[in-house]
């Protein structure tokens, strides 16, 4: 949703022409565990088509690609995604930011936002492929495996890190898009917690269920990924 933050604007909007009135909000994009900003291709490709230019777009680059294992949800890895989100505020020209997260990157995001403080202007928040509510090949807190990304700031189901993310507010709207067949959410073969599909974000807006696997999910739902912040 465009809308303007500043009422201090609206004198200039009106003398402005229409061309000049175009705006959108700034998009920040937080690839998973592992990953590169480059998975964001299709989506970023798909919002350029629909009027984003590459300024309206933050892509950070987080997290060890060698050892998956060693990254986490407290230390070096926030700071290329806080920056985005801070960088995505301050440039944004109508003041608000979209956020959309893949895999760990959608638990990752939702830390920063919470941390900043700043739910107000996140205008939508879509988690794609996220284990919102925990990974059972993590195990449970405190029977976890023994490594970063299922530890106390980690992925295990109920860890201290899951259970403070529950139920915060992450934004203005919050969507989820999920996959039965995911092949790292749903790998013991089971894709819920407490029956509840670990995708899911507590009061999210709406959920949406595909039948890609966990990359296809990034990869092929760029066009309901643009609709949704749009």
């Amino acid at each position: 949703m465009k809308t303007f933050k500043h009422t201090g604007l609206l004198v200039l909007l009106a003398l402005m022409p229409a061309w000049a009135l175009a705006c959108e909000d700034a998009v920040v994009l937080v690839h998973g565990n592992a990953g590169y900003p480059s998975d964001w291709d299709n989506t970023v490709s798909e919002l350029y088509a629909r009027g984003y230019s590459s300024s309206d777009l933050y892509l950070p680059n987080w997290g060890y690609k060698s050892c998956p294992a060693c990254n986490n949800h407290s230390g070096w890895e926030e700071d290329p995604v806080r920056d985005a989100i801070e960088d995505a505020i301050a440039g944004s020209c109508t003041g608000n930011i979209d956020v959309i997260g893949h895999s760990m990157g959608v638990t990752l995001a939702a830390k920063q936002i919470i941390d900043l403080g700043v739910q107000a202007d996140v205008d939508a928040f879509v988690g794609v492929a996220g284990a919102y509510r925990g990974l059972w090949s993590c195990g449970a807190y405190p029977y976890n495996v023994n490594n970063s990304t299922c530890g106390y700031y980690g992925l295990s189901v109920s860890s201290p890190f899951l259970d403070w993310l529950y139920g915060q507010t992450l934004a203005s709207r919050v969507y989820s898009i999920k996959s039965y067949q995911d092949q790292v959410v749903c790998s013991t073969g089971t894709c819920t917690v407490g029956g509840v599909h670990s995708s899911r974000i507590a009061g999210e807006d709406a959920t949406y269920t595909y039948t890609y696997g966990h990359f296809g999910l990034q990869a092929y739902t760029y066009g309901l990924q643009a609709d949704l912040i749009d």
